[in-house]
């Protein structure tokens, strides 16, 4: 194993870009005035600004650590939620995200409001927040934490989470989502640059030779499209559970869909979705294959503390294989990630309660006063992700635990957005009946997983799982669990929403989709020039996506 130490020259380029990020976070707090400023950055984002930030907001430390951890142990499928990642942008871009920029929403609760009523609103609000904080920003400490507890082993995990908590925390609280938008191209770029960094120099160390890695690596995990019966990702479970978890984080998570809501017009909204999705596509070369070269580098055998915590697989890499200087890039690269995702959950989840609850409650508050309420929000659930992050050390994995917590909670709310937007006879009775019944179903299920009457899997069996199975106990793949969820969820509405009255007519016109929509749209379309038309350039994007898919099959 590599020695995990800092010389000076890294320690000096890592405080270096702390202090211009965090500068940069108050160079904005002296221009944020109004809610729109501090919680939509003045509805004046451009694409280039919005992909960025929904590129660095998702590859967090969690997911640049997670990655090459799931690649290292169990080959590239992981890279499925990449690809997917983009093919979900683009059902966004083409049927949500128009009725979210028209009816000016600040939250996507706010638009279940507009669609339904407050019932799902607030109960929609409330589990976000929960969500934003429990999953999203705790697992981005963690993995930051990681790396320096790695460094500094002497450092308990959870003074780093507390360290790296505030250090990310401050900017956030000074300056809103301008802050983030722009720290995160800033940290997107190193992000990209110190991934591809860490990829080329693994691939050296085994020799340069893909060849080698074919010999060496089974064939099945240099696939991403694996059998049914695959324990990590079976290939109905992509068709499927994927979509699904990646719909609800692309489309209707606050904390990335709060970009494209800053976005100056639909355009810029649309394009930046696709620079992200585009972005997404050459993860599989810079994030994931590293973890297929960690194995030729440290074998399992070799190394067992690699095999019993795979989350360590890229930390190692940085520090076995950069020189100095160069290792202190990617330690930055690791603060930008840890920095990207927790600057957009806590401005999310800020956003929320300020504009969901204290702007709801009493509307009269003037905007001043709302942003100071903003800040404090965003301090109070900085401290409890700090406190929970701790936790996720007791799961198998960073991804697992990502992945894993999604399937429970985001199909309910997926079954509401979609039957809003394209079922125009769904109402609010339904909408609510569907988030009650359907989390009441995945409690149940969750329930029957802690009991050990069912065993929910997502990886290999472990022994005493074996056992269990084969004496008779049932086993379900977590990404069928998200497919079953959402079943029960959209059941819930239909029968819910036949059962009541119909919806305002007036509301259902205009934030459902019809194909009549295409035709309103296109005499805009045909005066842009081809290459700025969203329809042009979605199909270019789906041109690439068959490509990535075919060539990794």
């Amino acid at each position: 194993m590599p020695q995990f130490e800092l010389a000076a020259p890294d320690l000096v380029m890592v405080g270096l870009y702390v202090v211009f990020i965090v500068s940069l976070g108050f160079y904005f707090a002296r221009r944020t005035q109004t809610t729109d400023d501090y919680f939509l950055a003045g509805r004046t984002l451009t694409w280039w600004l919005i992909g960025f930030s929904l590129f660095a907001s998702n590859v967090s430390s969690s997911t640049l650590v997670g990655l090459s951890s799931a690649a290292f142990s169990s080959g590239i499928s992981v890279y499925n939620y990449e690809w997917m990642a983009a093919l979900i942008l683009i059902v966004f871009l083409v049927f949500f995200l128009p009725f979210y920029l028209k009816t000016r929403v600040y939250t996507m609760p706010e638009f279940l409001e507009r669609r339904f009523d407050q019932r799902s609103r607030y109960y929609f609000s409330a589990l976000l927040v929960m969500m934003n904080i429990v999953i999203d920003t705790a697992a981005a400490l963690y993995a930051g934490a990681l790396v320096v507890q790695i460094i500094y082993p002497q450092i308990p995990l959870w003074q780093s989470v507390v360290a790296l908590g505030i250090v990310a925390g401050v900017y956030t609280i000074a300056g809103g989502l301008k802050a983030v938008v722009y720290t995160d191209a800033v940290q997107a770029v190193l992000l990209l640059i110190g991934a591809s960094l860490v990829a080329f120099l693994s691939f050296e160390a085994i020799g340069g030779s893909w060849s080698a890695v074919v010999a060496a690596v089974p064939a099945d995990d240099l696939s991403i499209v694996r059998p049914a019966s695959d324990p990590v990702l079976p290939w109905p479970g992509l068709v499927t559970g994927v979509f699904l978890l990646g719909f609800y984080f692309w489309a209707t998570n606050q904390f990335m869909v709060q970009r494209a809501l800053g976005a100056k017009n639909l355009d810029h909204g649309r394009w930046g979705a696709l620079f992200a999705g585009f972005l997404k596509l050459p993860i599989i070369f810079v994030m994931v294959l590293p973890g297929i070269f960690g194995r030729l580098l440290y074998s399992p055998a070799d190394y067992p503390d690699l095999a019993a915590n795979p989350d360590l697989i890229f930390p190692t890499l940085m520090f076995d294989l950069l020189p100095v200087g160069l290792r202190g890039l990617i330690i930055a690269a690791l603060v930008a990630a840890i920095m990207s995702s927790v600057d957009s959950t806590l401005n999310s989840a800020s956003t929320l309660v300020t504009m969901d609850f204290i702007k709801k409650l009493k509307p009269d508050v003037p905007n001043h006063r709302l942003v100071i309420a903003g800040r404090i929000v965003t301090f109070f659930f900085m401290t409890l992700a700090i406190l929970w992050a701790p936790q996720i050390i007791k799961f198998p994995n960073i991804w697992t635990y990502l992945q894993q917590m999604l399937a429970y909670l985001a199909p309910p709310i997926v079954a509401c957005f979609f039957a809003g937007v394209f079922w125009k006879r769904a109402n609010g009775n339904g909408a609510f009946a569907a988030l009650v019944v359907g989390h009441l179903a995945a409690a149940v299920i969750f329930g029957l997983a802690l009991a050990e009457v069912i065993i929910v899997q997502t990886q290999a069996l472990t022994p005493d799982q074996a056992t269990m199975a084969a004496a008779g106990t049932p086993v379900i793949h977590f990404l069928y669990v998200a497919p079953i969820l959402l079943g029960i969820a959209l059941a819930a509405l239909v029968v819910a929403s036949l059962a009541t009255k119909e919806p305002d007519a007036n509301v259902v016109r205009t934030l459902t989709w019809s194909p009549a929509l295409l035709a309103e749209e296109a005499p805009a379309l045909a005066a842009l020039p081809w290459y700025k038309n969203y329809r042009y350039q979605s199909a270019a994007m789906l041109v690439l996506i068959t490509l990535v898919v075919i060539a990794w099959w």
